[in-house]
């Protein structure tokens, strides 16, 4: 899912770089009205979290193998704005200290991972929320489909991204990318799932954080 530098033109790079900016300035201004107290450890905490998490590969067929993207986590528990600053903090670290994903490329991994994966994945949440109530089992159901439709999403971001870029035509970026992350997607669910689980568990109050 992190592109490296060489696999997208300078027009998509400058594009998607010109998308995600707007995109965290618009975040910014939100977590600046509405950020509070308890909102800094917890967004520290997972910023923390999920750069470690997505150091950790788990195998998935063929040899392949996939990470937790965590952006559908991020925006359940602090809003979609905030996932997308901890995601934007994240894969910049990563790109400029451990060369993991592109420093060109950087706008086009903010956006597939952070706006596309966080906001589709935490609206596909709440409509799955609004209409099977606010008990647990639908937030854990919700969770889990926001989650693996982030990832397929992302993914197809990047295929449409290589193929403008001329890097893979679509009819080969698009089965391959979208077609292996169908399986990274349901990882992606079940983590997510357990880590709100065990939220829930040890300190519900954190799911009532107002959302940013």
């Amino acid at each position: 899912m992190h592109l490296p530098d060489g696999f997208i033109n300078l027009t998509t790079a400058a594009t998607t770089c010109g998308i995600s900016a707007a995109a965290v300035a618009i975040s910014v201004r939100a977590a600046n009205k509405k950020v509070g107290e308890r909102h800094v450890p917890l967004m520290g905490v997972m910023a923390a979290f999920t750069f470690a998490a997505q150091m950790l590969n788990f195998p998935i067929i063929a040899g392949t193998s996939g990470h937790l993207l965590g952006a559908t986590l991020l925006a359940i528990l602090l809003g979609p704005r905030a996932g997308l600053l901890i995601m934007t903090c994240v894969l910049a670290l990563q790109a400029f200290v451990f060369q993991d994903g592109g420093i060109l490329a950087l706008g086009a991994n903010i956006l597939n991972m952070g706006v596309i994966g966080g906001f589709s994945g935490y609206y596909v949440y709440r409509l799955f929320r609004s209409l099977a109530g606010n008990s647990n089992k639908s937030r854990l159901a919700g969770a889990f489909c926001g989650a693996w439709v982030s990832v397929v999403l992302a993914a197809v971001a990047v295929s449409l991204e290589l193929a403008v870029s001329g890097t893979s035509p679509l009819q080969v970026a698009l089965p391959a990318m979208a077609g292996i992350h169908l399986f990274i997607g349901a990882g992606e669910a079940i983590i997510t799932v357990a880590v709100l689980s065990l939220v829930a568990a040890a300190r519900r109050d954190l799911l009532e954080l107002e959302k940013i």
